[in-house]
């Protein structure tokens, strides 16, 4: 199989979720598309559950200790966050947003510019954060195959549906942080020649599923957390494994 189409799979039906949400959801009254919303909160938390429990994968205990793996999220959480603060991920993803809006939409009313950008936001988050994002693509790009990104491909469709009937068009932009995010981790995998040790592979799962935590708690409307902020916390947790396995 040629190594992209996973991604490529997954683009178009982000696009296609994306068109028939909006077809939908122009026919729905505000508060049913503040519940669909409501509703892929909650089922964003269940898959943040499902991620974050990796922490308590055997393998990564066996590698660094029993009482590490907490303290490698812990530890990759702040330090990727501190990382993303003083970058601006968040302020930078946001003016990504607002520029494609304003390319894509062209609309300019700031209540229609920030629906464009949170829809931006939270869908490239949702799409790109999650474990299958990374295992998916990495296998795709090792010549694996694309099961996995086509499962998430499914997933993701379903998703965009609910997220455009919300927040409109920028969830259409998503599909571009997808190629982006999933093509350079294919790009990876083909250099990799080999997975990542079920070790970093388990604390990158684990410290994903806190980030979509945050994604969800944004979808609930509890709290603004920058989630762009922390996404650099991915490229830490392997780095404190392997320094906590040499420790220990």
């Amino acid at each position: 199989m040629i190594p992209g189409i996973g991604t490529a799979v997954n683009v178009v039906t982000v696009l296609v979720g994306t068109v028939l949400g909006r077809l939908l959801g122009n026919r729905l009254p505000v508060r049913t598309r503040d519940l669909v919303t409501d509703a892929l909160g909650l089922v964003t938390l269940l898959i943040a559950a499902t991620s974050a429990v990796a922490v308590l994968d055997p393998a990564l205990s066996v590698r660094v200790g029993d009482s590490a793996p907490m303290l490698i999220v812990l530890g990759s959480l702040v330090l990727g966050g501190i990382v993303g603060s003083l970058l601006r991920l968040e302020q930078r993803v946001e003016s990504l947003g607002g520029w494609l809006q304003r390319r894509l939409s062209g609309e300019t009313g700031s209540a229609e510019r920030h629906r464009f950008i949170e829809g931006f936001v939270v869908a490239s988050l949702l799409f790109c954060t999650g474990p299958l994002t990374i295992l998916g693509s990495l296998n795709d790009g090792l010549g694996n195959g694309a099961d996995q990104l086509f499962l998430k491909s499914t997933l993701d469709g379903f998703a965009a549906i609910a997220f455009a009937s919300a927040f409109g068009w920028g969830v259409a932009a998503a599909a571009i942080t997808v190629f982006v995010v999933q093509g350079a981790l294919t790009v990876v995998g083909m250099l990799l020649g080999d997975v990542l040790p079920d070790a970093e592979l388990a604390a990158i799962t684990a410290t994903g599923g806190l980030l979509l935590v945050g994604v969800a708690l944004r979808l609930l409307r509890i709290r603004e957390i920058p989630v762009a902020d922390l996404l650099p916390a991915l490229l830490v947790a392997p780095a404190l494994v392997a320094l906590a396995a040499a420790l220990h």
